[in-house]
């Protein structure tokens, strides 16, 4: 066995678990040497429990293809076998929290898709370039669960990568108030056209939870440790709307900001194309280089043009202009599988080996 750390998946035959063992392939820190799932799946060889549901482009590994699926709920077992884990279960949220947390007290540190624990206020939510501090707040997790080794932490929702980066980009110039509104691909709800022939040609107006998280979670992403919890910042206020649109694969934004300094359209691109942090000053494996691109074209970001920039880990940001009600209004591109949800996990995982969070066993 290599050097590499050992990963586990939870929930590894959904779609998720499917993206986190794409991305992992030839990662050159983390190998997967297991999967778990739930009951139904366990026993079988990861080929025969995934059958005909593999849902990435690329085909599925030769690694995992023969791994015997383990059941997700023998935690002790599933635990011995690895250094650390990926959550990416399909159960209730009361379901989730307990059985994360009964996976970090086996000593065994949690990096979760989901978003169970994303209010906890003791579990660290990250996007790596925006707030690599809040991992600062595992001691105190750690005393709370009695673990010297085990912890959970967790990504944000996939919506808001595509807005928060970029007002976290212009934050000198203090915005203040943000409409947005969010067109959000099929995969994230898990779903290829295949399984959802309804979305074809179909627009549907709400998303379940999904516009609170919008409108929160950049504001736990924007707060402050204090007396060992995350206490969320309360500005820029933010109302959205989400929309499900017939795109397999990205999220888009169009987003309007009112600021307190009157920025030029110049110092915003500026700000935007000049923005990195931690992964890209560490030089993460699964790190964009350059984390936010600006396109000058009228029609751009495109789906079909851009949701792939930096391998699916890059912001794609266009038609930035003066707006007459608002300051300023701008259009965002994330891919929502990739950096909204296992790549950014991954890129998580990645900033907790390097700050010394997850070793090996």
């Amino acid at each position: 066995m290599s050097e590499k750390l050992k990963v586990g998946i939870l929930g590894g035959t959904g779609m998720v678990g499917q993206r986190f063992i794409s991305l992992l392939e030839n990662h050159p820190w983390f190998e997967v040497t297991t999967i778990a799932a739930s009951p139904r799946s366990a026993g079988k060889t990861y080929e025969e429990a995934v059958g005909d549901r593999w849902k990435m482009d690329t085909p599925m590994p030769e690694s995992v293809k023969n791994l015997i699926v383990m059941n997700v709920n023998e935690v002790e077992k599933v635990a011995a076998e690895v250094d650390f884990v990926f959550s990416a279960v399909d159960m209730t949220k009361e379901e989730i929290k307990k059985i994360e947390e009964d996976y970090a007290k086996t000593e065994t540190p949690v990096v979760s898709n989901n978003s169970a624990h994303r209010w906890t206020p003791d579990v660290p939510m990250v996007v790596p370039e925006i707030n690599p501090q809040h991992m600062d707040v595992i001691p105190f997790q750690r005393k709370r669960l009695g673990t010297k080794r085990g912890f959970v932490a967790v990504k944000p929702n996939c919506s808001i990568q595509s807005y928060a980066p970029v007002l976290t980009a212009w934050k000198e110039f203090e915005p203040y108030e943000v409409v947005a509104t969010t067109y959000q691909a099929i995969s994230g709800a898990g779903k290829t056209f295949k399984d959802w022939p309804e979305m074809v040609g179909n627009i549907i107006p709400y998303i379940g939870g999904e516009e609170e998280k919008s409108e929160k979670e950049p504001l736990r992403i924007w707060g402050e440790i204090k007396d060992g919890v995350i206490v969320p910042a309360e500005s820029p206020v933010i109302t959205c709307q989400c929309v499900r649109v017939p795109v397999l694969n990205g999220h888009t934004a169009a987003v309007f900001v009112k600021f307190r300094k009157k920025p030029t359209k110049e110092q915003l691109i500026q700000k935007l194309v000049g923005f990195k942090g931690a992964p890209q000053e560490l030089n993460l494996p699964s790190a964009p280089k350059q984390f936010i691109q600006y396109l000058e074209e009228d029609n751009r970001p495109q789906v079909s043009e851009d949701v792939n920039y930096e391998n699916g880990m890059g912001i794609s940001v266009g038609r930035i202009r003066e707006d007459h009600v608002y300051d300023w209004k701008f259009i965002g591109l994330s891919h929502n599988t990739v950096r909204g949800a296992a790549g950014g996990a991954i890129l998580c995982a990645e900033l907790l080996k390097a700050q010394g969070y997850i070793t090996k066993k």
